[in-house]
């Protein structure tokens, strides 16, 4: 009897060890699960280097946390990146840095502590760094970017005009055997300034082909094409919102053409639809009554979307374009923009199928200078198998850009007194 108390207390001590030995191990993988979970995947780094700014991007499973600081002789950025651990695809950073990079001269990576790496961007002159997070949108999970802009921006109109001297220099033969006679004869009686908007670029691929074209890619060449096209006629001088695979916000797009005082604006597009039996080249202006069709609607939500795609920073001065300036739009830009839409669509419908045979309407944020004629051009769609072999063609390019050439040069004949409406 007396050795009850004994065996009720040996039962009940193995039970509690267990129980115990039991919650710490719960404990432990507690812990494991919420260390591993802070820990960020990297899914890309990618470099883009522009003649206005330079970014970088890491794209990762999760957000990160960032803390940064400049140093100078010799000028440095120091970022430390919390949330992460130095791999293969971070190392991979260093190579991707180019000599021709405007800003950054060389990088430097490293596991700084535990979840924390530092970065160390060797400049080649002083910046303004701006650091962000974007939310995973469309095809990328979460962003982390570096922009890097020069403390001393390079001037638009006197860069323009240098690259503008040194293509007259090198200027081919202007080829007019597609024009008339009368044409021909004709002389634009003084300088005339073009820009040229290659859609999407960098962060922002814009459409996919079923063969893996990217829009942004198409556009650029077939802009390129017509830049030198008509750079080759009397008195015109073409300028491109973007001359390589970087991101440009639609804001800044427009206000570019309006420092160097554009006369015109062609913004070059292939777009995607979800059938792809949709085939057919379009031209568009902006409207102030709403879209001409739910077509155009739908056309213009998504390319207005495309800042969010490639990465604006909210805070700085990189802006939607608001309904301000579709207010400032006057009904003679307006009208204008449709003068020089129906021009190109004629001449586009000579080298491809229209998908609508007249000129659509509505709200394109890259449309809204209020005071240059300005439209959107969809060459083909690249989502159609057919359109996309002949976009990568360079003979259907040659002929897409010389349809838009002869567009162009035959609104501003038509046009000789051109008189834009200045505003500031």
């Amino acid at each position: 009897m007396p050795r009850t108390p004994a065996l009720k207390s040996q039962s009940v001590t193995p039970i509690s060890r267990r129980t115990v030995l039991k919650a710490g191990a719960t404990l432990l993988l507690s812990v494991c699960s919420v260390g591993s979970a802070r820990s960020a995947e990297v899914v890309a780094v990618r470099v883009w280097p522009s003649p206005d700014y330079s970014r970088l991007t890491l794209e990762t499973s999760s957000k990160l946390k960032t803390t940064h600081f400049l140093v100078k002789d010799p000028n440095r950025l120091v970022i430390e990146i919390e949330g992460i651990n130095l791999d293969a695809k971070l190392k991979s950073l260093v190579a991707k840095i180019h000599a021709n990079d405007p800003l950054i001269a060389s990088a430097r990576i490293g596991q700084n502590r535990p979840g924390v790496v530092r970065l160390v961007l060797d400049l080649k002159a002083e910046v303004r760094p701006q650091i962000f997070s974007l939310e995973p949108i469309d095809q990328y999970k979460h962003r982390l970017i570096f922009d890097l802009y020069p403390n001393t921006p390079a001037d638009p109109i006197s860069s323009f005009l240098k690259d503008r001297a040194e293509a007259g220099n090198n200027a081919n033969s202007t080829n007019n055997t597609a024009e008339s006679a009368e044409e021909q004869t004709q002389k634009l009686t003084r300088l005339f300034t073009v820009a040229l908007d290659p859609g999407h670029g960098g962060e922002d691929p814009g459409a996919v082909g079923a063969g893996g074209s990217l829009e942004k890619d198409v556009v650029l060449s077939i802009a390129r094409r017509l830049k030198a096209k008509l750079e080759s006629q009397p008195n015109v001088r073409v300028m491109l919102t973007r001359d390589g695979d970087y991101f440009v916000p639609l804001d800044v797009r427009v206000k570019e053409a309006r420092k160097i005082q554009a006369d015109l604006f062609v913004s070059i597009h292939a777009d995607a639809f979800v059938e792809p039996t949709a085939r057919g080249s379009s031209v568009f202006a902006l409207s102030n009554k709403g879209a001409s069709s739910t077509a155009a609607r739908w056309l213009a939500n998504k390319e207005n979307a495309a800042d969010l795609i490639g990465g604006i920073h909210i805070k700085s001065n990189h802006q939607h374009l608001s309904s301000v300036l579709l207010d400032l739009s006057t009904t003679a830009q307006i009208n204008d923009s449709l003068k020089l839409a129906k021009s190109v669509l004629g001449e586009i419908g000579k080298i491809n199928r229209l998908h609508k045979e007249q000129v659509e309407q509505a709200g394109f944020a890259v449309l809204k200078a209020p005071d240059i004629p300005s439209i959107l051009v969809e060459t083909a769609f690249i989502s159609n198998p057919e359109e996309e072999a002949k976009l990568t063609d360079n003979n259907y390019q040659d002929q897409m850009a010389d349809a838009l050439m002869r567009g162009i040069r035959r609104y501003l004949l038509k046009n000789p007194s051109l008189i834009r409406n200045k505003l500031t």
